[in-house]
């Protein structure tokens, strides 16, 4: 949705007045450059929605905030979790004393988190009514009894059994939860510190509110929703039932910064600020305007095309210097990729020449080019499906993903056949049908730019190509259905294992994360081996064989690993850029006399 400044402005003051009337709230203003799909956990799978579920939802594990390299620490639990020797059995014992929000739901009683909790949560992943995109990537987690559970209710054609136990996952107690599974899974921590999927639902909230759900999301998190206007505007409170979590993190002793922030903050309540308001704003430029002109106090993930005004040279332009802005640049721990759909029947295929035309037209996009003119430098060549920050990741690994090679994608093109005939300028297939390539995309600015330079890399391939344009989320929604051809995205780690990103690979995960719908055998049963044995040189050969696998039959072409840069006004004390978790709302303060007066 395109929005001026002037319209930001406005929806900024009418979401004030809730808590105006109580003094001097301390609030936090920003801005989505992509639309939410919903607030039901196990409705999401995109990096927006995710961000905004776990400030409301709570897993009984957390990542520390300022601990480099990564710590998981107890949350709503109440030590780390326990596990047998062979990784089958996880036992976690849930903290007493933690209450979710009040809601009507409730009918007027304060609602005690339980163990039971999580088993409601995670079998609402299985109930086959939710069309849940996480539902094939927790099937590999193989938790007994789960999937055997969601087959009846296929087969049966009756609702899922919320009421039959299972040992996949049980509450032994009231506060006690075990998760058992068939096979090893040295990694299983991961899934208990995901609150942004995996945080606790009440089944009641669930029945009270039926399909309205997703507008009526209820957690034991810090804050809560009291304004959604969908694709615009989503609000946020304190919440006034969250318990008492005090400040405390653990960076490394080397951390200068990390060491001044725990040694600011340490001991204070959490959250420190009273109110969120996130705003939905698709293009770059209002985005920027809104920052640059006060209304935004922090812009995350700032647009490539205003990188050289907000910091030329990669320094703090002086205008903004004055202010007091600060920049915060990392590489992200994710990429932009094109999926070719395996599906389809121009691009997708297993035979020599299917892959020789994916290949080619990955070979003939201009990846440098795009981060140097769209991206302004902001960004590396991407070489595989691994991400940075994860393990399997190697900055020194080097593949044809990386290369930009026109020639080559010509001679590809011209060895399988795929030669232009009727002497028009446009190659035809192999058979002599017409070639056109169909690309799904989006209207804003920079999906524009990015459409402009493809066009320029095919024709030089003389490939034609036909674009197709919806919103986001209605390209993701298609995406998932199999009916998109050829589509851009981005994908982030949510954790620190880098066999996460190769779920985008796993023929069982077809229409949930593997949206590419590349299905496999052989590189399903590297996946297998990976996920039961534990960390080291087994495994590193492993993500190995899988990365060149995944280069020769370019079910995506991965291309950009991004520089990210945040920019923040002085006022807001205490931001870092989380590494996988998307949570942090909570653990920044808003300094109101560092504003202007």
């Amino acid at each position: 949705m395109r929005r001026t400044l002037s319209a930001l402005v406005l929806v900024l003051a009418a979401a004030q007045p809730a808590l105006a009337a109580s003094g001097a709230p301390k609030v936090l203003r920003y801005a989505f450059e992509v639309a939410e799909t919903s607030l039901d956990p196990v409705k999401v799978d995109d990096l927006y929605s995710r961000t905004l579920t776990p400030h409301i939802f709570e897993a009984p594990y957390k990542y520390d905030h300022l601990a480099r390299p990564i710590k998981v620490k107890p949350l709503t639990a109440q030590d780390m979790p326990e596990h047998s020797a062979d990784f089958r059995t996880w036992t976690v014992r849930i903290r007493p004393g933690i209450y979710f929000q009040d809601d009507p739901a409730f009918k007027g009683r304060r609602r005690e988190l339980v163990a039971q909790d999580y088993v409601y949560a995670y079998k609402r992943f299985a109930d086959p009514a939710n069309k849940s995109p996480i539902w094939s990537g927790l099937a590999e987690e193989k938790l007994v009894g789960l999937a055997e559970l969601r087959q009846q209710a296929l087969d049966r054609k009756q609702p899922f059994d919320y009421d039959r136990e299972i040992e996949g996952v049980r509450a032994l107690d009231r506060f006690t939860l075990q998760f058992k599974v068939e096979e090893p899974r040295p990694r299983f921590t991961e899934n208990l510190a995901g609150a942004d999927l995996f945080g606790a639902v009440a089944r009641e909230v669930v029945e009270f509110y039926g399909d309205q759900i997703d507008a009526h999301p209820v957690g034991t998190g810090p804050f809560k929703l009291v304004q959604w206007r969908r694709s615009s505007l989503i609000v946020f409170e304190r919440n006034p039932e969250y318990r008492e979590v005090l400040y405390d993190a653990e960076p490394a002793a080397d951390d200068t910064e990390g060491q001044a922030l725990a040694a600011r903050f340490k001991g204070r309540r959490l959250p420190m600020i009273d109110r969120v308001e996130v705003s939905i704003i698709t293009e770059q430029q209002p985005r920027w305007l809104a920052f640059a002109g006060g209304e935004a106090d922090f812009i995350e993930r700032l647009g490539s095309e205003f990188f050289n005004v907000a910091m030329p040279g990669g320094k703090i332009a002086p205008n903004l210097k004055k202010k007091g802005v600060r920049a915060y640049q990392q590489l992200e721990p994710g990429v932009t990729l094109s999926l070719f759909n395996m599906e389809d029947p121009l691009v997708g295929g297993y035979t020599p020449d299917k892959i020789a035309l994916r290949r080619a037209i990955g070979l003939g996009m201009d990846t440098r080019t795009e981060i140097r003119l769209i991206r302004n430098g902001q960004g590396v060549p991407t070489q595989s499906p691994i991400l940075p920050h994860t393990s399997g990741y190697d900055p020194g690994f080097k593949s044809e993903v990386g290369d930009y090679d026109p020639a080559r994608a010509k001679a590809l093109l011209d060895m399988y056949g795929y030669v232009d005939r009727d002497g028009d300028g446009w190659r035809e297939q192999p058979h002599g049908a017409p070639l056109t390539l169909h690309v799904a995309t989006q209207p804003t600015q920079r999906d524009r730019q990015l459409a402009e330079l493809f066009k320029k890399n095919m024709d030089v391939l003389g490939l034609r190509v036909d674009f197709q344009f919806a919103q986001w989320p209605e390209n993701m929604k298609a995406a998932r259905s199999g009916k998109l051809a050829i589509w851009s995205l981005g994908s982030s780690a949510a954790g620190s294992d880098g066999q996460g990103a190769l779920a985008r690979l796993d023929g069982r995960q077809v229409g949930g994360q593997n949206i590419a719908r590349f299905k496999l055998p052989a590189f399903d049963a590297i996946l297998e081996r990976m996920r039961v044995i534990e960390d080291g040189p087994e495994r590193d050969a492993l993500f190995l064989q899988a990365k060149r696998m995944a280069v020769a039959y370019m079910p995506y072409k991965w291309r950009v690993n991004r520089i990210l840069t945040d920019l923040s006004y002085p006022w807001l004390v205490g931001y870092r850029r989380p590494v996988f978790w998307q949570e942090w709302w909570h653990y920044v303060d808003i300094d109101d006399s560092q504003r202007p007066k």
